[in-house]
């Protein structure tokens, strides 16, 4: 994708974040634009859900400056202005075990939205057929398999009201959304998260973070690499193996000796 003369959707310009004495980010810039299929990588809590979530505005910097659309946004979710629409896919789903699918996929139009339980439901029987995952809509949570509560979680993000255009996300922000599941049922995620990328009824533009090697090179088209901090790396997905940056070439082969130091070990 050519991103030159375009106006990222989101940015974060010299962005700190600590927790406590530990710095998590030390004056970080990253650009998002329109049609951005962007994976963070890194090893394990170098703060890549820190940054899904400083986006999402449920997570406050300590320093720096974060805009949307252009414009400087202040606060975190609770006082900012809502001008743009923002999805995400938790990485355990995050789904009401006490509400069924069909109630939880549905559940933003009913506190959101005056359409009809009718209207819902017919929404709400569409995105679940773009996830594959028809007439399943009275099951509870705790009845379907790990891939399938994924899926629903995916249809919960791009619920939207048809009557209101501004309803329909701006971006997802996917953190793991292949964790914990088998080849088999991440290929199907992977090919699921580029089919809403491509839909006119999903969302053309995606943050994710996952360590899953596969579902990197299945579903990025740029990679930053998180370590120390900082960003370490940034490119595309074809130059991971064309790259001399020694932290891409330790991460992506997996070697214990290199230049990182995993905080698990």
């Amino acid at each position: 994708m050519d991103y030159l003369d375009s106006e990222p959707l989101i940015e974060l310009r010299e962005v700190t974040k600590y927790f406590g004495d530990r710095c998590i980010f030390d004056k970080i810039n990253l650009k998002v634009y329109r049609g951005d299929a962007l994976v963070i990588v890194g090893p394990s809590g170098t703060g890549k859900s820190t940054i899904l979530k400083i986006i999402s505005g449920l997570e406050p910097i300590d320093s720096g400056e974060i805009y949307i659309k252009g414009k400087l946004r202040k606060g975190t979710i609770e006082n900012i202005e809502n001008n743009i629409k923002i999805s995400l896919v938790f990485q355990q789903s995050a789904l009401f075990d006490s509400l069924t699918v069909g109630e939880n996929v549905g559940f933003y139009l009913m506190e959101h939205s005056k359409l009809s339980t009718k209207k819902i439901q017919q929404i709400v029987q569409e995105k679940l057929q773009m996830v594959g995952l028809s007439n399943i809509s009275d099951r509870y949570p705790a009845e379907l398999s790990g891939g399938m509560r994924k899926r629903v979680s995916f249809a919960r993000a791009i619920i939207a009201n048809p009557a209101d255009p501004r309803d329909n996300p701006d971006v997802i922000l996917y953190d793991e959304p292949t964790a914990g599941l088998d080849p088999i049922a991440s290929t199907l995620i992977e090919d699921l998260v580029r089919h809403l990328q491509n839909s006119s009824q999903g969302c053309a533009t995606y943050i994710m973070v996952s360590h899953q090697h596969s579902t990197i090179n299945r579903t990025a088209d740029r990679i930053i690499l998180l370590y120390n901090s900082i960003i370490q790396w940034e490119g595309g997905v074809d130059e991971v193996n064309t790259t001399d940056n020694p932290l891409v070439k330790q991460f992506f082969s997996g070697e214990i000796k290199g230049p990182i130091r995993s905080i698990d070990l």
